[in-house]
């Protein structure tokens, strides 16, 4: 048996198209303990996610991390799972529908857009597969980070291509690394602030908090702080805030290794300690809510900020599958799909 599986069609009945793949993380295919379990050693265990060496990891991932984590992390999934599934799968779902309705504006029938989830269901290997059957020829890569990391951008793209080099006929390949310094995607981020945020004085202090990463990352060259800030930046020209009313922190940290600082849930501390009574919070890392949106801001931020005096807290949602981010998406697809149209 050989080592290759086909990969593209020597020949199709299908005519030849450009296929768009929007990937995203993933989650587990139920609020349960087994699946999350399944998820998390899928997740944990990727190097580009923990880069520990793995003789100190798999005895940390497969004792305690994988026997206490699930049984956490399925509740939390439990207080946020809608009737239809995951908020990330249907949400992903959704916006991708829309992304491949406007690219058939201009292309009509000669592209296919796919979701797929670097971890769980809809996998790469299926999504990639998926394209193929539809004698996809070229495919663009679009995750869903607007800001690069290489523990999620990076991780799409090893798992791209481990899924293609046992592939014996390869398409044309292109991967979209991020946008975080798109006014498409700025502008609809400052929108999405003034829309659910509201007027300054209604708003308080807008915190943007970003899921952290390890510092030791960033200080082998990770951008992904610098992103960070910047799209922080476009965001504070963009509606005009004076410096004390907002502030930047990084929330979601796990194990005992130093993460971005400051923390969210320590900032929000500091905050309410100082008078501010009123909190909005923006994620600008989270192209769809999920549960670190969901459940860690908007419940568990929201609660510790209540308790500590503050009298209104607001969660901004993420642009999920709003009308708006889906064209930013597509405008950014159809620019790297230059001279392949």
């Amino acid at each position: 048996m050989s080592f290759y599986e086909a990969g593209l069609p020597r020949t199709s009945a299908e005519p030849e198209r450009i296929g768009v793949l929007v990937v995203n993380l993933g989650t587990p295919a139920a609020p349960a303990v087994a699946p999350v379990r399944r998820y998390l050693r899928e997740f944990l265990g990727d190097r580009r996610v923990v880069e520990t060496a793995r003789a100190i990891w798999w005895p940390v991932l497969f004792g305690p991390v994988l026997t206490f984590r699930p049984l956490r992390t399925a509740r939390n999934y439990r207080r946020i799972w809608w009737p239809e599934g995951s908020p990330l799968a249907v949400l992903s779902d959704r916006l991708t529908g829309k992304i491949g309705a406007r690219l058939a504006q201009p292309l009509g029938d000669r592209v296919r857009v796919r979701l797929a989830m670097t971890y769980g269901e809809p996998s790469l290997a299926e999504g990639l597969r998926a394209l193929a059957r539809e004698n996809a020829r070229r495919v663009l890569v679009l995750p869903l980070y607007p800001q690069y990391c290489a523990a999620t951008t990076g991780s799409v793209f090893d798992a791209v291509t481990r899924v293609l080099r046992r592939w014996r006929v390869l398409p044309e390949l292109r991967f979209v690394n991020g946008y975080h310094g798109d006014a498409g995607y700025l502008d609809a981020l400052a929108a999405q602030v003034e829309r659910h945020g509201g007027a300054a004085d209604e708003r308080g202090h807008l915190l943007f908090s970003y899921h952290g990463i390890p510092v030791d990352y960033v200080a082998a060259g990770d951008p992904y702080r610098d992103q960070a800030e910047a799209t922080t930046r476009a965001i504070v020209a963009r509606l005009g805030l004076a410096d004390d009313a907002w502030s930047q922190a990084y929330q979601s940290r796990f194990g005992p290794v130093e993460w971005l600082q400051p923390y969210t849930d320590v900032r929000l501390r500091e905050l309410a300690a100082r008078g501010v009574r009123r909190i909005t919070v923006v994620s600008p890392s989270f192209a769809v809510d999920c549960l670190e949106t969901l459940e860690e801001i908007a419940i568990g931020y929201r609660e510790e900020f209540l308790a500590r005096g503050g009298e209104h807290f607001t969660m901004v949602p993420a642009l999920n599958d709003d009308d708006r981010h889906a064209e930013v998406l597509a405008a950014i697809a159809r620019r790297h799909l230059g001279g392949w149209m």
